[in-house]
């Protein structure tokens, strides 16, 4: 009875390995897969074993717990397997947490080209719940809880500008950053931003206004 109930384990096991598989299959190179949206499979344990396996077999990459991806290979350069950006990673989370999150400090300069600094740990201000997650290569995310009416921009392109220049600071803008929020700046309507100046603090108006000029 006890080899039975051992062998229909494996046999159902392996059945949900096989379905997670055939669903990774369907998947483009480079989706981000989560553990737990698979539990109408199974037994969330056994759910997160088959994902183990299917790891050790090299058709998926785990980033974090419970978060894996479908990699990308590079063949023509010899790079091997491409890892998801940082960001990616954080707008799969939110995208399953149903949550806005929005990059600010080092994250949102890098992100809008302000700095060429990828920071180790990149920093999220959301609607949903604080936490830190670690991911692949020493990397980790930070998701901190805000006011939502601190992510009610019309613009994201503001919002960005707004959190990535309270990193630097007012009096630590350069010349090429500054020029650099010109251009990024150029194909947004002036009519869609006038709203959102109300949420920006006076210094950073006057940069995005002058912008405009």
């Amino acid at each position: 009875m006890l080899f039975y109930d051992k062998t229909a384990l494996e046999m159902a096991s392996q059945s949900i390995e096989n379905k997670i598989i055939s669903v990774i299959n369907r998947k483009k190179h480079g989706t981000i897969l989560f553990a737990s949206d698979f539990a109408d499979m199974g037994e969330q344990k056994t759910i997160n074993k088959a994902f183990e396996r299917i790891t050790l077999s090299g058709k998926i990459i785990r980033l974090a717990r419970g978060i894996y991806c479908k990699p990308k290979v590079d063949t023509e350069f010899g790079f091997g397997i491409i890892y998801p950006g940082v960001d990616d990673v954080a707008q799969a989370i939110a995208q399953r947490d149903k949550c806005r999150i929005v990059p600010t400090g080092d994250a949102a300069l890098n992100k809008l080209g302000l700095s060429t600094q990828v920071p180790m740990n990149a920093v999220y201000f959301t609607d949903g719940t604080s936490r830190r997650i670690k991911i692949y290569n020493g990397r980790g995310i930070l998701f901190k809880h805000v006011v939502p009416k601190r992510l009610d921009f019309k613009s994201e392109l503001i919002m960005l500008v707004t959190f990535a220049l309270q990193r630097l600071g007012q009096g630590n803008v350069s010349e090429e950053q500054l020029n650099r929020v010109k251009q990024l700046l150029a194909n947004e309507p002036k009519e869609r931003i006038v709203e959102d100046l109300k949420l920006v603090p006076g210094w950073i108006r006057s940069i995005i206004l002058k912008a405009y000029e």
